[in-house]
């Protein structure tokens, strides 16, 4: 059981992110496991719900000796609709919901989007939602024989982008991109030229809400 005092989102930055995305395309294992965990979210119709499929993978799979988890991020604007998670907890998941902000590079267009003396981009906060999905490994072996990948899914990445840049936009105007929030909340992710990447998950929670 998971301790519902932990904020598993602590230590999710944007050179984390990226260290995620660096070991997932590095190990087979780690695409084995996820693929996994993908078969889960589809048996339970999750892709079913608004927004899921938007998800980007920021931190995992972490995997313990009884469950794996893994940490998806949302534009604010585009939370997962919350029945998606009551589906997995039905089937013995945890689901936990974060609203914070972010660091990420701005879009170099200018000059003036490089920090001071550097050719390292500026840094914007940006609003979003993580959500963090615990699979029992159990249930992750009673779903692979026989189950079905999403194959073929479509996404629409400029939509997803879009919404990012709407945030960014939003913050530039209230004073060089800077934007505070927080509460609680499957693909990888993010680089200095495109938004962050990442996958799925449920519901509107308190911080470090818990849904069970």
């Amino acid at each position: 059981m998971s301790n519902p005092t932990k904020d598993f989102f602590d230590d999710i930055n944007f050179r984390s992110i990226l260290d995620t995305i660096e070991g997932i395309y590095s190990s087979d294992a780690s695409i084995s496991t996820l693929l996994d965990f993908e078969r889960v979210l589809d048996e339970a119709d999750l892709y079913a719900f608004k927004n899921w499929e938007l998800g980007e993978l920021v931190d995992g799979p972490q995997v313990s000796k009884y469950t794996v988890s893994c940490i998806f991020m949302y534009p604010n604007k585009l939370m997962p609709n919350p029945k998606g998670g009551k589906r997995l907890t039905n089937l013995g998941c945890n689901v936990h919901f974060k609203k914070t902000t972010i660091k990420v590079p701005v879009k170099i267009e200018s000059p003036f989007d490089y920090e001071n003396g550097t050719h390292y981009p500026k840094m914007v906060k940006r609003e979003v939602w993580l959500v963090r999905i615990e699979i029992p490994k159990e249930l992750m072996n009673d779903v692979r024989e026989g189950s079905i990948d999403l194959a073929g899914q479509t996404i629409d990445l400029e939509e997803l982008d879009h919404a990012y840049e709407k945030d960014y936009d939003k913050d530039t105007e209230q004073g060089e991109g800077n934007t505070q929030g927080q509460m609680q909340g499957p693909a990888p992710g993010p680089g200095p030229g495109p938004s962050p990447g990442m996958g799925g998950a449920p519901g509107m929670m308190p911080s470090g809400g818990v849904m069970q």
